[in-house]
């Protein structure tokens, strides 16, 4: 069996335990910074198919954005035409997804979504042969809200998994690399918008400790414009996020599903921002956790009283789901189907309007 996987930094560590159980050659098409070594070693060829259009960067026109993505979608066309691909996994809401799907349709490849982000996924999984979601709660939830077809439960997070075999990197190395002792972690992911990142480095100044910026989403530049404070330490280019965060006394974040599931597994003192996603199974499962959803005003003091998040029984649960999704992959041709069609494509993207 071959197999394609495209996948963001997030969606490949949700992969990775997955491939590790097939009996399958993989193709990896990448997206972002980063995803080539850490799926590379997964797979028979790797081919990178673009970056992710961040916040925080140069501002474009739809017509120069819808040019640069149809550039992406033949990149990935171009780089499994002809490969005899049996299957095309995704995972995820961002670009890579789509950008997979469309050339996935046009090659006539048959695709697996594995969904995470529920409240807000990208509308292009209306085209999906499958698609898993994490419980019967959210099954029921996307099949009436967005009409989706052929919907499985796999019980879990199947990153977690990979969270919880990582290899950590040694704290106090970590500590003097950076010249810091007890310090916190601030990351900006994409339940931020440009526009909130100085409100929260004002209020990130007035916590009395050191803190280490990972822009993440934006670019360091952009970040160290609203930086006053010389505790204050913004990171540029490629971080290995874990190993920093649980060398830290605390994490602030404003992003998704990716780092709640670190930051759970590896029992990381933590505050989510409350983003502009407001309704996302991130924030679900942060209550789950008992991380702390708070609002940007009430960052600082909120940093007070922390609490360690209990995720030992995401770990349990994600080898489950990857058992499950393994059992589907191995059954694909009996279980696909052509997809939920253009009536549920409109409803995800009327539900997505809120988030633009």
């Amino acid at each position: 069996m071959r197999i394609a996987v495209i996948a963001e930094m997030a969606p490949a560590k949700a992969f990775i335990p997955i491939i590790k159980q097939l009996d399958a050659e993989i193709i990896g098409l990448t997206h972002g910074h980063g995803v080539n070594e850490l799926l590379g070693k997964y797979c028979s060829e790797v081919h990178s198919i673009g970056q992710s259009r961040g916040q925080g960067a140069k501002k474009r026109s739809n017509t120069k954005i819808a040019s640069l993505v149809l550039k992406d979608i033949f990149s990935v066309v171009n780089s499994l035409k002809g490969k005899k691909i049996d299957l095309l996994m995704t995972c995820g809401n961002a670009g890579d997804v789509r950008k997979g799907i469309s050339a996935s349709k046009i090659l006539r490849i048959p695709n697996l979504h594995i969904e995470q982000d529920i409240y807000n996924p990208i509308e292009m999984i209306a085209f999906s042969n499958l698609i898993t979601v994490p419980s019967e709660s959210y099954k029921k939830f996307v099949v009436e809200k967005y009409g989706l077809k052929n919907v499985h439960v796999i019980g879990g997070y199947p990153m977690a998994a990979y969270v919880s075999e990582m290899t950590i990197e040694d704290q106090n190395s970590l500590k003097t690399r950076y010249g810091v002792d007890d310090f916190m972690v601030l990351v900006f992911g994409g339940d931020v918008k440009g526009e909130d990142i100085p409100k929260i480095i004002k209020q990130v100044e007035l916590i009395n400790k050191e803190v280490i910026i990972i822009p993440f989403r934006f670019s360091a530049e952009f970040v160290k414009k609203f930086v006053t404070s010389q505790k204050l330490m913004v990171l540029d280019g490629y971080i290995e996020i874990p190993s920093l965060i649980k060398a830290s006394s605390g994490l602030i974040y404003g992003a998704g599903m990716g780092l709640t599931i670190e930051a759970g597994v590896l029992s990381v003192p933590s505050i989510k921002i409350a983003g502009f996603h407001r309704a996302h199974s991130s924030v679900d499962l942060a209550h789950e956790l008992g991380i702390k959803v708070t609002e940007i005003d009430n960052i600082a003091s909120a940093c007070d009283h922390l609490n360690s998040p209990k995720g030992e029984w995401l770990v349990k649960n994600a080898n489950k789901a990857i058992s499950n999704v393994v059992k589907i992959i191995n059954n694909f041709e009996h279980e696909k189907i052509s997809g939920s069609g253009v009536s549920s494509f409109n409803k995800i993207w009327n539900a997505r309007s809120e988030f633009r």
